[in-house]
């Protein structure tokens, strides 16, 4: 008996050597966070500091020891960050490349970051796509480069928000990467449903893979995609998630591991088996309701 619970010992070591071994050979992932303009009232959103607790996380990451997280508040004037950027991460009131001035050229900046393979994430109403954004028949860059929208106010598609007491969050790729480490969770939250993927009757492109899903709205429910990623020609990763609205969800653990898993899963990371593990001191230590300079786009 004492011989098995040695070997047993003795084999879980090993285990976790291996792992941390594995970890610690991965070169270094540069991370960067786009904070773009917010207008909602304080405890929602609060895109800045939703900012730099993620860039926190990615930073001391106990057993992701070899990430560079960097925050950035409006669109870089220096194309250095973005050059060296592994993935780009967006959080903001609908997707900030479409609102920060001189979104063409920004697009079309995104556009060579994603041809070299770079990946994105958007973070809640970065998601989001405004009828003015796209085409008469719902096309957009960000349904290629993330796998699909929200669709705001579109003709084409008409996407919901609504503020759900418990929504409960269900993996629905248990054996995906970015779904190691965390389990089902309920919030009181605002997941967007009836989300756009595509002019094919809106189903998931072959290459598109829902994450998670909900029985929403409770009236009437029916299961909701609420997060995706895709698995890109070019070789980059997307990631959408359409939560947290309230900046107090990020206390939950299940739903931080989650996000911080696909961050470094677009970043063409190796995610560790028990999810990107991270220590979150006070919401309040990231200054909410800060007042950061974040660009306003410009009048017409």
């Amino acid at each position: 008996m004492q011989r098995r619970m040695v070997i047993l010992f003795l084999g879980t070591c090993c285990l976790w050597s291996s792992n941390i071994a594995a970890q610690s050979t991965q070169p270094e992932a540069r991370i960067l966070i786009v904070v773009g303009p917010s207008n909602h009232a304080p405890g929602s959103h609060e895109v800045a500091a939703g900012a730099r607790l993620m860039q926190h996380c990615l930073n001391t990451s106990p057993n992701m020891p070899h990430l560079k997280a960097d925050v950035v508040y409006g669109w870089p004037t220096n194309e250095a960050p973005l050059d060296a950027a592994d993935t780009i991460v967006f959080i903001g009131d609908t997707f900030p490349p479409n609102r920060f001035p001189g979104s063409d050229a920004i697009l079309a900046k995104l556009g060579a970051m994603m041809n070299r393979g770079c990946g994105i994430v958007c973070v809640h109403y970065a998601t989001g796509l405004r009828a003015d954004d796209v085409a008469a028949d719902g096309e957009h860059p960000l349904l290629h480069w993330m796998g699909g929208y929200f669709a705001t106010r579109c003709p084409h598609h008409q996407s919901i928000a609504k503020i759900y007491p418990a929504a409960q969050i269900v993996p629905a790729a248990p054996n995906h990467p970015v779904s190691r480490g965390w389990q089902k969770f309920t919030l009181h939250d605002e997941p967007y449903i009836n989300n756009y993927f595509g002019k094919d009757e809106n189903k998931l492109a072959d290459n598109v893979t829902a994450l998670a899903t909900s029985m929403l709205p409770p009236e009437a429910p029916q299961r909701e995609v609420v997060s995706w990623c895709v698995q890109r020609d070019d070789g980059g990763r997307g990631f959408g998630i359409v939560m947290p609205h309230f900046y107090r969800s990020w206390k939950i653990s299940d739903l931080r591991t989650f996000i911080l898993n696909a961050v470094v899963w677009t970043a063409g990371q190796q995610v560790p088996a028990t999810g990107v593990q991270s220590d979150l001191p006070e919401l309040a230590d990231f200054k909410p309701e800060s007042v950061e300079p974040i660009p306003r786009p410009k009048k017409p």
